[in-house]
């Protein structure tokens, strides 16, 4: 079996690919980074070690990889032969990899009607259903109908954290022993292969919610509350116990939301939240806050981690103060090399903090939630 992958980072080598390969995919990554892919091509395999007390190293085998920028013609005649696409590239780098998806999809479908699965194991809502827009745009009518019958695009639900880091060894890669990947089975087409380690379901949706709204709701409050009392890592954040309490009543919040919503079970659901919030403190990790903090405009959108449970806690008349504090802690991220932090501080000062709350947030200045991110920025600065 064959799979493609694009991204050869972090989370690429350590996840997706670790778990492909050993489900007995032979993975082709695809990268833009010329020194992975040409070492990837000469040693076909690399190791990755677990963040555990054991430091256990697995050395993943049957790999190779190939250059998005110098090799487009061979990433299109992979993915036609491949029997699996997945991606872990940021979903805003969707759109620079959905012209050769398209023209891969494009071959094999006027040739084959053999069934593909293509898996955006983003951190995103739908992921997998944003690259298929994207890629369709770029498809003709013909190969669109085709590919409707033979191509389906599952939406995924990825967790596992994988800091930053740098080793001698380039391919090697640190990743926490604990992670989920979930797709939705109602989106496959019928009889497809299943990926041993992989977590089927008829319904995603709870599974996004849950982890968006716990692991990245709740690193990224640890992130910004920590940076604002001069913490460097995670690690460091989570050793205080009243941040660490701060960042509990966030989970808590969005806990409410979700039980309500989903249906989960109480207990289960606290226990889960001891379960993160345990996996935050790993020491066997080293985490950056300026890492786990980055990019506040795209977590403070509408839809994201951070908005978008605060709004549903109000509308189902739910608390909703804890995170709005998380919220204000975004806008007070000040870190230099964060492009999307600059552009915020630079709103900040030129629109106001209430106008720039409004443009990033979307919600209006009126609105009680808006109202509580600022009191709570007042608290903080």
């Amino acid at each position: 079996m064959k799979a493609v992958h694009f991204g050869a980072g972090n989370i690429g080598r350590g996840f997706i690919g670790l778990l492909l390969s050993q489900a007995g995919y032979k993975v082709c990554f695809v990268d833009v980074n010329e020194a992975f892919v040409s070492q990837l091509q000469e040693r076909k395999e690399y190791p990755v070690t677990l963040a555990s007390e054991g430091q256990e190293t697995v050395v993943v085998k049957n790999v190779t990889a190939l250059s998005s920028v110098t090799h487009a013609e061979e990433v299109a005649a992979a993915i036609a032969e491949a029997d699996l696409v997945t991606t872990a590239v940021g979903v805003t780098i969707l759109k620079h990899i959905a012209g050769v998806v398209a023209e891969g999809i494009r071959r094999r479908v006027a040739v084959s009607s053999a069934p593909l699965h293509v898996i955006a194991c983003e951190n995103a809502i739908g992921g997998s259903a944003q690259l298929k827009e994207l890629v369709y745009a770029k498809l003709d009518g013909e190969s669109c109908a085709k590919a409707e019958a033979s191509v389906a695009f599952p939406n995924a639900a990825v967790d596992r954290i994988v800091p930053l880091q740098q080793h001698e060894d380039i391919l090697k890669v640190v990743v926490e022993p604990f992670y989920e990947w979930v797709i939705d089975s109602s989106q496959m087409i019928p009889g497809y292969v299943p990926v041993e380690g992989v977590h089927y379901v008829d319904n995603l949706e709870p599974y996004i919610e849950r982890k968006l709204f716990t692991v990245n709701t709740g690193h990224c409050s640890a992130a910004y509350l920590g940076y604002l009392r001069g913490y460097e890592t995670i690690q460091q954040a989570m050793a205080d116990e009243a941040l660490t309490a701060q960042v509990r009543e966030v989970l808590e919040e969005t806990g409410a939301v979700l039980i309500q919503k989903h249906g989960f079970d109480e207990a289960q659901h606290s226990r889960y939240i001891d379960k993160i919030l345990e996996r935050f403190r790993n020491p066997a990790l080293t985490d950056e806050v300026s890492r786990v903090g980055r990019s506040p405009l795209r977590k403070l959108s509408p839809n994201d981690r951070l908005v978008s449970p605060a709004m549903q806690a109000y509308n189902r008349g739910l608390g909703y103060t804890a995170l709005t504090r998380s919220m204000a802690g975004a806008l007070l991220f000040d870190v230099k090399d964060d492009p999307e932090a600059l552009e915020l501080q630079a709103a900040v000062a030129e629109l106001g903090t209430e106008a720039a709350v409004t443009k990033y947030t979307g919600i209006a200045a009126d609105h009680a939630v808006h109202q509580s991110v600022m009191k709570e920025y007042a608290k903080l600065k």
